[in-house]
This record gives structure tokens, sequence and C-alpha cells, in this order.
């Protein structure tokens, strides 16, 4: 197997990985704590806590009752033309877009499966500084960060490979 056909399957099965993950660990949470309860894995630091999102980021939208239809709608649209992109990296040969879109496609679909399944996203990585809280996310929200900033990079850094996919 050439090493083009190895970076496509891997690439393509780190997406699985990723959304199985996420699914996996959300489903681990809400099985194990109930609602806004959890553990302490670092004592004033880090914790897993149950909650339900439902809006996006920092809880966008998430006090409108039809915030969640708008949400699932846009992250749809916004999931298809990832994965068109993500597809066309991978035709073409540009891995490291792809590696990004990889993890961007990964996060949309792991929180789209709750909204259309459950009408809010499981977040429960909880980080607390002093008596600041930062926004509980989950493995999907990191996904889409570490996507989002990878391909910022490439369109900044690699302008001509990021220039392909358009």
């Amino acid at each position: 197997m050439n090493k083009d056909r190895c970076l496509k399957i891997l690439l393509l099965m780190l997406t699985a990985v990723l959304i199985i993950a996420d699914q996996l660990t959300k489903s681990y949470i809400v099985r194990n704590y109930e609602l806004y309860t959890g553990i302490s894995l670092i004592n004033g630091f880090l914790s897993f806590f149950h909650v339900r999102n439902t809006g996006s980021a920092f809880s966008f939208l998430a006090d409108k009752s039809w915030g969640i239809y708008v949400l699932t709608a846009f992250s749809t649209i916004l999931a298809v033309i990832v994965l068109f992109y993500f597809i066309k990296a991978l035709k073409i040969g540009e891995y490291l877009p792809a590696a990004a879109l990889c993890l961007l496609f990964s996060g949309a679909v792991g929180n789209l499966i709750d909204r259309f399944r459950l009408h809010y996203v499981v977040d429960f990585i909880r980080f607390d500084f002093g008596e600041y809280t930062f926004p509980i996310f989950n493995i999907a929200d990191i996904c889409a960060v570490l996507g989002t900033i990878m391909l910022i990079a490439v369109m900044l850094f690699l302008p001509k490979r990021a220039e392909k996919l358009w």
C-alpha cells in the first residue's frame, strides 16, 4: 500500500475514532453522573462535571427556545461544507489541511449527534482557576477548536497549500 493511500485511510479512521471517543465519553458521563454533579480529577483545577448545553460555544443562544434548531441547521450546513473540503484535501493529497478538516469535522459531527438525538450537547470537562470556571466543554469541542487553529495556521503560514482547496 502506498503512502498516500495509508494517510487517507489514517485520517478517515481518525475521524471515526474521534467521533466515537466523543460519544463514548459523553455516554459515560450521562450514565455515571447525575446532571450538575461530577468528580474532581485534580482538586480545585480539573473535574468532570455533567452539564447540558442547549446553545453553542459559551452557551450562545442557550436561553432561546428556538436556538437549538438554528444551531443544528447551521452546524449541519457547516459540517457538510467541511466534509466537502476534507474529501477534496484527501483527493489532492494535501494532508495537513486534511488533518485540520478531519478535526473540525469530527467536532462538528460529535456535537451534531447530540443536538439531533438529545436537543442539547453533553459537556463535562471543567477547569477552575480560583473563582473563575472556564466554560465546560467536551471532546468534540476540543477537536473543533484544534481543527480551527490548525486550519488558520495553514492559511497563514502555508497559504499555497490552503489555496489548493479553494
